[in-house]
């Protein structure tokens, strides 16, 4: 009986030789050698497995974490993914790290976002004299069509008194005539207004800047209305065409420029150059409609 079970020992380990000889070798899972230990009863089924080698019907390749195979008969890989299907689940709080991706800036270094909540329409305005970058990198993501509508109305309703020629034609009509000749003219500086900013916008956007139309429209009105108002109460009194009056004029277009850049240069992040190239128009007609009194 001890003869009979060495015999059978030596042909099972003549026939694994044999077929480890004819089987291509495989890769190696850890350098674990294949469990040979179990052999499963057929139950009326054919013995071997689909290698072609007798033994188990599992006794195959390993597949970590596979349910269907592997050695331990389908046992728990702690090694790999989520089952079923190797995927990795994800939490929503998880994914969003995917999605957060570095948005384009057209500068260099791109500003941060907004430092706090909008400012109220008096700091706004004492803001773009006294601190104007902070100003405008504070306002560069909100809106401000109230104080810009109303300051840049309210300035036209006295810039007809600016111009010698307005000036005359409202002072010399009757109460019902002149109303319509301010309103008019106050309706059609706000509307200029709006025009050029909505045009520095686009020469800002198609010189690579980033920014929103409404604060750039928003804040270059009033720039405009803001920046013209000293030459205007001397216009009132001394005319227009006043020497002096031109000169303070020029004053005051160049610091319209030097805010229109700046505000640009801030709301697109854009270099300077740049900010006065898309300011150029918006300038160019302030000097030549408002500043110089050819309205």
């Amino acid at each position: 009986m001890a003869g009979f079970r060495i015999g059978r020992g030596d042909r099972d380990n003549r026939t694994a030789q044999g077929q480890q000889a004819q089987a291509p070798q495989g890769p190696s899972y850890g350098g674990q050698a294949p469990h040979q230990g179990h052999r499963q009863p057929s139950y009326g089924y054919p013995q071997g497995n689909q290698y072609g080698y007798p033994g188990p019907v599992n006794d195959g390749p390993e597949y970590f974490g596979d349910p269907g195979h592997g050695a331990h008969g389908g046992g728990h890989d702690p090694y790999a993914a989520n089952q079923p299907g190797h995927t990795q689940a994800f939490s929503v709080d998880e994914a969003s790290a995917y999605n957060q991706g570095e948005t384009y800036h057209a500068g260099s270094a791109a500003p941060p976002g907004p430092s706090g909540p909008p400012l109220h329409w008096k700091e706004l305005l004492k803001g773009i004299f006294l601190s104007p970058d902070a100003t405008f990198l504070r306002m560069r993501d909100y809106t401000m069509w109230g104080p810009a509508l109303i300051v840049t109305f309210l300035y036209g309703l006295l810039a007809v008194f600016g111009f010698d020629g307005a000036r005359a034609d409202a002072i010399g009509a009757t109460l019902t005539n002149a109303i319509p000749i301010v309103l008019i003219t106050a309706v059609a500086l706000v509307l200029s207004a709006f025009v050029l900013g909505v045009v520095t916008h686009t020469l800002a956007r198609q010189l690579g800047g980033d920014g929103a139309w409404q604060p750039t429209v928003g804040l270059s009105m009033l720039i405009m209305s803001l920046t013209d108002a000293p030459r205007l109460v001397f216009a009132m009194f001394f005319g227009g065409d006043a020497s002096f009056v031109q000169v303070i004029g020029w004053i005051t277009w160049l610091a319209a420029g030097a805010l229109l850049t700046l505000m640009v240069s801030r709301s697109h992040d854009l270099p300077w150059p740049k900010a006065l190239g898309a300011s150029a128009i918006q300038l160019v007609a302030l000097l030549s409609i408002v500043k110089l009194g050819t309205f």
